[in-house]
């Protein structure tokens, strides 16, 4: 049993972060054999765990600890890892980012029959936490290290119930328990009775008093166990067992991220600076713009990076606004600032960030086209022409970028727009760029993870807006600077991420078209890993994420429009099957998107036709099921998101289990090819009888 609270939180007899660092260091340093296999860093491709594995390889790099950095797309890619990991002689230290917290990882199908000489360390945000992981005893327990946020205190209970199962014997039949127990007793107590005796007389030699204390001491034991048994009743059996049952299907939700925890190990072991600190505030703001933690913990956990700005960076000049500036040509300093919740509104004109903005398109219902007019009539009386409005934002007119946050204070409530802001953060990057904040860099790490290659999509050019340039149009995303070297069997291949790419996916030798997907996953991993250092990476990728917000947008609309929405037993229910933008949502991370932004449109504008839950204060947050067709491989990408009654709150997803459940009653062939228990591929011919045994059950929710 190893688990690791926070400094905060820790003692003397419970380490924490820092003391687990140095018993990898520790380890590193003693080994016979030291290389690169020797500490194995496995990362979830999502934007946090991502920022997570970069801060840890500064730390590493520092130590001179040689590490591998290996990315792993979801459970099947991490069992053929973990049977890889096998011939390892001289793996000693495995840290996964982002994976694991569910799985039972002492059993003998994961790292149960490894060296004793390996410890695997757990460094995951989601929720629950598999308690076999968490609470086990032994040799398997105690070489899985989980960095926990101090979220296990409050287990209590359910560590109770998990032992109690877990140790207490088998119940057998009764009567049999009952008839071993008296005779037991009785041969015992006739033993006990001849060794009174035997002091009583004083005969017996002190050798044999000796080891007649010892068997006394052995039988009292035994006593005890008959009179207080371990064996617990059906009915305490069936009490703890509906405890476990309850934590487990409660639904995910995610705790501390990991970037957070990793930021926690540098601050105790006094290595902070701007960049770790970019990072953290990266994997914190990835995880409120996904909806995976609400408004409450964001506020938490910005206002302590907040401090920790302000420790690290001069104050910036009062009254910049948007307009603040880098100081110097090596400014890379990071200050705090209000995000408009208008998408990459620096970066694209105004009335394109508003549109495109899913808290502004839910609020007005921008679909439609008096949507369209009430949008563009508060900009008329913000006093923003069409022109204007069409401008790039950095090339507005001064004046109006210094009053827009005053004029939409003023009017955005007349409209439901209260909430256009949230705080966030910024970071210079001298006279290479403009201000990058948070949310901007975290839409263009996400953008570059989804769909760096592999996919065809057309992005905007700046200039080529109303014929401009030739007049107009855009061009194909070419994977940015990786689309110059597509040709894989060149005899010399330039360093970087295609030569990683080929090096870990030709290791099996296999020819199929399994080789050219898991190549394209893995080198838009390594093209975002190479991003979070290159300002001018992250450039080149916001014009992506622009076209993707666009793609989302269309895909939206139009299934509103056409009435695609179906309510099915208190779930809603999307199925695409054809469009434009077909190809581009089979990557799980743009479904997800699609499906949140669904949600928050039909939080307000759309009203269940299910009578049952008419007068529910939930109406608005029925569960959302959205399935896109991958016409290439003849499956369904299915997922599975649940939205609280309120904007900014989150609620446990709870399609986890009831994913499992529905696919036990069909017996429909699926796959999960994610870490994200939610999102699902299922056979084009299973979806039908999957989704109708999925509703079945939606009175739970």
């Amino acid at each position: 049993m190893v688990w690791l609270p926070p400094p905060h939180l820790a003692s003397a007899s419970r380490p924490s972060y820092g003391e687990a660092y140095a018993k990898i260091l520790a380890a590193h340093r003693r080994a016979p054999m030291t290389s690169a296999s020797s500490v194995i860093v496995l990362v979830a491709p999502d934007v946090d765990a991502l920022c997570a594995s970069r801060m840890l390889a500064d730390l590493f790099k520092q130590d001179d600890v040689m590490h591998r950095l290996i990315p792993v797309s979801g459970h099947a890619e991490l069992e053929r890892i973990r049977d890889e990991l096998t011939t390892y002689t001289d793996l000693h230290t495995l840290i996964m980012f982002n994976m694991g917290a569910i799985i039972d990882l002492p059993s003998e199908e994961w790292f149960g029959d490894f060296p004793i000489s390996l410890t695997v360390h757990v460094i995951d945000s989601s929720r629950p936490q598999n308690l076999s992981s968490v609470f086990g005893m032994g040799e398997n327990g105690e070489r899985i290290v989980i960095w926990d946020d101090g979220g296990v205190e409050s287990l209590q209970e359910e560590r109770k119930a998990w032992e109690v199962l877990t140790y207490a014997p088998e119940e057998d039949s009764d009567e049999e328990d009952s008839d071993l127990d008296s005779d037991e007793a009785a041969e015992e107590g006739e033993e006990d009775d001849q060794d009174e005796e035997d002091y009583e007389d004083g005969d017996a030699s002190p050798s044999k008093k000796r080891r007649s204390l010892g068997e006394g001491a052995r039988k009292e034991g035994k006593r005890r166990k008959v009179e207080q048994p371990n064996r617990i009743s059906r009915e305490e059996r069936a009490q703890h067992e509906s405890r476990l049952m309850k934590y487990y299907r409660s639904g995910t939700w995610h705790g501390q991220s990991a970037s957070g925890t990793m930021y926690i190990l540098a601050t105790v072991l006094e290595r902070v600076d701007n960049d770790l600190l970019w990072f953290a505030i990266l994997g914190l703001t990835y995880q409120y713009i996904t909806s995976r933690i609400s408004r409450e913990d964001y506020d938490k956990y910005q206002r302590i990076y907040h401090d920790e700005v302000a420790r690290l960076n001069p104050a910036p000049p009062a009254g910049f606004g948007d307009e603040y500036k880098s100081q110097n040509p090596d400014d890379n300093s990071v200050y705090a600032s209000d995000e408009l919740r208008f998408m990459m509104f620096r970066h694209w004109n105004l009335y394109d960030a508003m549109y495109h903005s899913s808290y502004v398109a839910t609020k007005l219902g921008i679909w439609k086209e008096r949507g369209r007019k009430r949008l563009t009539g508060l900009l008329a009386k913000m006093g923003f022409s069409i022109t204007d409005t069409q401008q790039p934002y950095p090339h507005m007119a001064k004046d109006l970028k210094l009053s827009l946050r005053q004029k939409l204070d003023q009017l955005a409530p007349d409209y439901g727009l209260v909430e256009l802001s949230y705080p966030s953060f910024a970071r210079c990057y001298g006279y290479r760029t403009q201000p990058l904040s948070a949310g901007d860099a975290v839409e263009a790490l996400s953008a570059l993870l989804d769909v760096a290659g592999g996919t065809r999509i057309e992005i905007e050019v700046e200039g080529t807006r109303n014929g401009g340039e030739w007049f107009g149009g855009g061009k194909l995303w070419d994977g940015g600077r990786e689309g110059r070297y597509r040709d894989d069997e060149r005899e010399i291949v330039p360093p970087g991420v295609l030569a990683n790419v080929n090096a870990q996916v030709g290791a099996d030798g296999k020819e199929t078209g399994d080789k050219e997907e898991l190549q394209w996953w893995m080198k838009n991993f390594w093209s975002a890993y190479d991003a979070l250092s290159d300002i001018e990476r992250q450039r080149e990728a916001i014009p992506l994420s622009m076209a993707l917000h666009r793609a989302i947008m269309r895909q939206g609309a139009s299934i509103i429009d056409k009435q695609d929405i179906k309510t099915l037993r208190g779930h809603r229910v999307v199925v695409l099957t054809q469009g434009p933008d077909l190809p581009l949502f089979v990557h799980p991370g743009i479904v997800a998107r699609l499906a949140l932004w669904l949600l928050d449109a039909l939080r307000d504008r759309v009203e269940p036709t299910a009578p049952a839950y008419a007068r529910s204060r939930h109406r608005k947050a029925l569960p959302l099921v959205v399935a896109c067709l991958n016409e290439k491989t003849g499956t369904f990408i299915v997922v599975g998101v649940t939205g609280a009654p309120d904007f900014d709150n989150v609620r446990k997803n709870e399609f986890g289990l009831a994913f499992l459940d529905a696919k036990e009653r069909c017996n429909a062939r699926t796959r999960h090819g994610t870490f994200d228990t939610s999102v699902l591929e299922i056979n084009k011919e299973d979806l039908k009888v999957f989704l109708e045994t999925l509703c079945e059950g939606g009175e739970r929710y």
